[in-house]
């Protein structure tokens, strides 16, 4: 059992630590302020290579897998999550591509991901159909070569600035709850009957639009299905493998936030001393960061996991662990910085009230906490675990 990172890794940690210092932590205010897609942070990204670490190099991307991509969105996560998201929206949508596409697809999409040259959202979620999946109404009716959907999809990260679309619809009736019943697709952007609706007014990572994509009697060309018809299954594999990344958001966010709050109790005098010199400070301390380590052991393994394909039925206790804990904690530790400052941690003269309410946003997306505590327990009850 080997605990240190590979030379590779640890050059790429190295690496994407020093852009996010740069390039992210001056401007991660600023994007929260304003809203407005960072186009720089973006063509940063592109300049680096870092666009396509989980897009294997066969296709043009780094062959850096989920642990390197894990590694990455960590440390972008310490000064910005909207940064972490766009790092993520990589993944997401080429995952099922990755998972199950065709030949064909994997060359047509996978390379200009990698590039920059096009982004690309998944489209799951509808409004009446989050964590219950099958609740889903979009349809995709059959038509000759070809599939019409029709529907709406909901709280899509990406969705504006996106070039093309993993959509997931029923291909049979819109009741319909089998499994067997939803399909994946790929939608492009310029498809006549696509559109943007409205966009979401966000709590907070601001600065990545979400909101709703429409189809209205939107065709898809038959070759444009990923994998076979009827991907629930899919659907739920490319969420298994997505777990690790978005523990790694909450990591990253949980030792920026404490990072930012050890600086301002160190200079910070109360009582004739810094705040940093009480014990009751640094028992509190000390216990975040043994959680945050915690957290890093159960996300790096999952992401270890994961690249070795162990995103199956079986292994899903292990990931949601992972997503279940890390972002929970960040919300702990994000908490836990605004109180180190007092008043002045809830004013916007600091993070870490930008810290505290993009952490909120990590244990609703792709799986909420619930959702993850139910595969827990039913992975122990199954005896999937230590039996």
């Amino acid at each position: 059992m080997d605990f240190a990172l590979s030379d590779e890794l640890l050059a790429l940690q190295e690496t994407v630590r020093r852009l996010a210092q740069d390039k992210i932590k001056p401007r991660a205010r600023e994007i929260d302020d304003t809203g407005e897609y960072p186009q720089d942070i973006f063509d940063a990204y592109r300049d680096a290579d870092l666009l396509g670490l989980c897009i294997p190099e066969e296709f043009g991307g780094g062959g850096a897998g989920i642990l390197g991509l894990t590694i990455a969105i960590e440390e972008v996560a310490k000064y910005s999550n909207t940064a972490a998201l766009m790092l993520l929206l990589t993944r997401l949508p080429t995952g099922p591509i990755m998972i199950a596409g065709s030949e064909e697809q994997k060359k047509k999409y996978l390379p200009r991901i990698a590039s920059g040259e096009t982004r690309c959202a998944f489209g799951l979620s509808e409004s009446q159909a989050g964590s219950d999946v099958m609740g889903m109404r979009t349809k995709a009716i059959k038509d000759g070569d070809e599939y019409i959907l029709s529907g709406t999809k909901s709280w899509m990260s990406g969705v504006v600035q996106a070039d093309w679309y993993t959509v997931f619809a029923k291909t049979k009736e819109p009741t319909a709850r089998d499994h067997d019943s939803i399909t994946a697709f790929i939608v492009d952007r310029n498809s006549p009957g696509l559109s943007v609706g409205s966009t979401d007014r966000k709590m907070g990572v601001r600065g990545i639009d979400t909101g709703e994509l429409l189809l209205d009697n939107v065709r898809v060309p038959a070759e444009n299905v990923i994998g076979e018809v009827g991907g629930f299954q899919l659907a739920m594999l490319g969420l298994n493998a997505m777990r690790p990344i978005v523990a790694a958001r909450g990591i990253g966010l949980a030792e920026g936030a404490l990072m930012y709050a050890v600086d301002y109790v160190k200079e910070r005098q109360a009582f004739t001393r810094t705040i940093a010199d009480f014990q009751g400070i640094q028992w509190e301390i000390a216990k975040m960061a043994t959680e945050i380590e915690a957290a890093r052991l159960l996300t790096y393994r999952s992401a270890w996991m994961a690249d070795r394909g162990e995103f199956t039925r079986e292994f899903v206790p292990y990931l949601s662990m992972a997503k279940y804990y890390a972002t929970e904690m960040a919300v702990r530790a994000s908490g836990l910085a605004v109180q180190l400052l007092g008043a002045a941690g809830y004013m916007k003269d600091h993070m870490t009230e930008l810290y505290y309410r993009d952490a909120l946003q990590l244990t609703i997306v792709e799986g909420t906490s619930q959702v993850q505590l139910g595969l827990i327990g039913r992975g122990v009850l199954n005896k999937d675990l230590w039996w």
